[in-house]
């Protein structure tokens, strides 16, 4: 059995699931583009994380986060990985 480092906490969990997501949109300046958040819900909960996201990358999002059964987070390098594929396949 592998070992443990010990406390685990959950600071020391870098790879989480996605449950849930909720973009927002903040108006910006008179003149000025507004600014869309994407909050992610983590492990039912967790932990939870905002990400600020230009228009084109909340199109594309919103359509990976549609269209993807399983969406991880990497939290220590800031990534979202979409789908699970075993090898081979």
């Amino acid at each position: 059995m592998p070992k443990v480092q010990q406390p685990l906490t959950d600071d020391s969990i870098k790879v989480r699931q996605l449950s849930h997501y909720q973009f927002s949109w903040v108006a910006g300046e008179p003149g000025r583009r507004g600014t869309f958040t994407l909050q992610l819900v983590l492990d039912e909960g967790a932990w939870e994380e905002v990400l600020t996201v230009d228009a084109e990358d909340a199109d594309v999002l919103q359509d990976l986060l549609v269209n993807t059964g399983t969406v991880h987070y990497d939290v220590s390098r800031r990534t979202l990985m979409f789908g699970v594929t075993a090898t081979g396949s």
